[in-house]
């Protein structure tokens, strides 16, 4: 069996003097070569869960391998990219692509750090401190891509970008990935943005994972109804439904008879994304992909950030 990319069993993590969960019993798998979106409402817990799979917060509970190994002995295989891109600025492009091949010794790919710096029209010598938000976005996706990590991870990378500028450094991004195999996971709030882009999808909420797997699969595993006002079949899992006047719209799981007049269509990855969130006591739902396969939970005792 092919080593995941992640997997997690039970994983949590609590902060402060009352025990606050900001992840909690998170069971998933990631599969290698996959273009993730993690997604979620803000305070769902991605950005904690983001820094566990870093290896730069412990968990307070529970197991996560990366690559097989726990992330802190895997660091040389992860790169990871914080909202603020914590970039040095007063070095100049130069020395920060310098400092990545310092830091990389044996895997730090030059010609492609340079490339995509080199996209963006960038002089090597400007100080960081000189960039603006899509030039600093373009000089942090270097370094992480120029480590030719396994496992990419970006936190709302591209959220300060106008959308050309997201448009076009999403674009440098998948087509480096998909040359390198890397596997990348992304949290953003711009769902319309992952759909073309994600072929895989966690959605947090509560600090839990509610649906995880192939984007394909989850979508086909719901149906969107529309139709005159009508009850929807018993032993069908209703995941929200709203009535505009005399019309009503449902988002189901296919595991039911549908019955009636309804017209039935499959849900664009925003809808069904939205309707989720808007429905916090809806099932979860993981594809066998998404189910972990060979860690047991671990409980610990300990909860300090690494």
């Amino acid at each position: 069996m092919t080593t995941a990319a992640i997997e997690a069993v039970g994983l949590g993590k609590k902060y402060g003097r009352l025990g606050k969960a900001a992840v909690r019993d998170c069971s998933f798998r990631v599969p290698q070569g996959r273009i993730c979106a993690l997604v979620g409402p803000n305070g769902a817990g991605k950005s904690t869960l983001l820094g566990q799979l870093a290896g730069l917060v412990r968990p307070s509970e529970g197991e996560v391998k990366v690559m097989g190994k726990a992330p802190g002995d895997a660091r040389e295989h992860i790169a990871f990219l914080a909202q603020e891109k914590p970039l040095y600025p007063q070095f100049t492009i130069g020395e920060t692509l310098r400092m990545g091949h310092e830091l990389n010794p044996g895997r730090w790919d030059a010609g492609r750090a340079a490339r995509i710096v080199g996209e963006g029209n960038l002089d090597l010598t400007t100080k960081v401190r000189a960039l603006s938000g899509g030039q600093r976005t373009r000089v942090a996706l270097a370094l992480c891509l120029g480590k030719q990590p396994d496992l990419l991870l970006l936190d709302e990378p591209m959220a300060d970008l106008d959308p050309l500028a997201r448009h076009q450094l999403m674009g440098n991004l998948l087509a480096e990935a998909g040359e390198s195999g890397t596997t990348v996971v992304i949290s953003s709030h711009i769902l319309a943005e992952l759909e073309g882009a994600c072929d895989y999808l966690l959605l947090m909420e509560n600090g839990r994972v509610r649906l995880g797997g192939e984007t394909d699969e989850l979508l086909s595993a719901h149906a969107l109804l529309s139709g005159p006002v009508a009850e929807i079949d018993a032993g069908t899992t209703v995941i929200e439904s709203r009535v505009t006047g005399r019309q009503m719209t449902a988002l189901v799981r296919r595991d039911g008879p549908v019955g009636g007049a309804w017209e039935v269509d499959e849900p664009t990855l925003e809808e069904l994304l939205l309707a989720h969130m808007r429905s916090p006591d809806a099932p979860s739902l993981l594809t066998p992909s998404a189910e972990p396969r060979t860690l047991t939970p671990v409980r610990t005792t300990t909860g300090a950030a690494a």
